[in-house]
């Protein structure tokens, strides 16, 4: 599983992935900025391709996405270029910002990557905003169709909160107190299911899910490949596992 299996492209090795990136690239639209340009691919399942390219008109990378309900106001500290691709990068955020002006706190701190990254250069920061954010799972997902079994599943180890979130992408998994440097995109969180919908990539023909999700700090979007389901979802029941998490500025 990958994040592009969560939205419908399963992909096992590098040709996989330079299929999808040609079949993507007779559906895209050119939006340009400051560095280069996006070819951007949009499937009616809500699935996105974000395809990168420099001056020269080269593919220097890719990221996907995915276009979900979720809108939650969080409070942009600083951004975050990725040695990735000049194009690549994200933002450093304060869910629920404590003040008007996001320089203080708020419920937690997290990062998030942003497949548009240098269109949103002229953002002055610090400051409040509102974001769509999309959870990428991973193989430790797990669906409970219901609060009581989400606890009685921790057997003797405490669970977190059925709704949680930890950031662990700001720390060294073996020292909470080492930082990591750039910070990761990456969160541990457990959530309500508010609604879910079993999808279908058009381009792809491939079925993926996608949750719309409470957890600490608001709403979030969640989209997993089909084989990591092994519970039928309920609406009211909990999602929990460590995601990549990619969004978008709401303007």
């Amino acid at each position: 599983m990958s994040n592009l299996s969560d939205i419908g492209f399963p992909t096992r090795s590098e040709q996989d992935i330079n299929d999808m990136i040609s079949h993507v690239l007779e559906h895209t639209e050119t939006v340009r900025c400051p560095r280069g340009f996006y070819l951007k691919f949009s499937d009616v399942s809500g699935a996105e391709i974000w395809l990168q390219g420099n001056f020269e008109q080269e593919l220097i990378g890719f990221n996907p996405h995915f276009a979900g309900k979720s809108r939650r106001t969080v409070g942009l500290t600083k951004a975050i270029e990725r040695e990735s691709s000049e194009l690549d990068g994200g933002f450093h955020a304060w869910a629920n910002p404590s003040g008007e002006t996001a320089e203080i706190s708020g419920e937690y701190p997290f990062v998030f990557d942003v497949p548009d990254f240098l269109l949103n250069d002229e953002i002055k920061l610090p400051r409040n905003c509102e974001i769509q954010l999309t959870a990428f799972a991973s193989n430790e997902f797990e669906v409970f169709e219901s609060e009581e079994s989400y606890y009685n599943s921790s057997n003797d180890e405490p669970a977190m909160a059925s709704k949680s979130f930890i950031p662990s992408g700001l720390f060294l998994p073996d020292d909470k107190a080492t930082a990591i440097e750039p910070p990761r995109p990456i969160g541990i969180f457990a959530g309500e299911i508010k609604e879910y919908e079993l999808k279908t990539n058009q381009l792809s023909g491939n079925k993926f899910y996608w949750f719309l999700v409470e957890t600490l700090g608001g709403e979030v979007d969640v989209v997993a490949d089909v084989k990591l389901i092994q519970v039928e979802p309920q609406i009211g029941g909990i999602m929990s596992g460590q995601f990549w998490l990619s969004g978008k500025i709401i303007r």
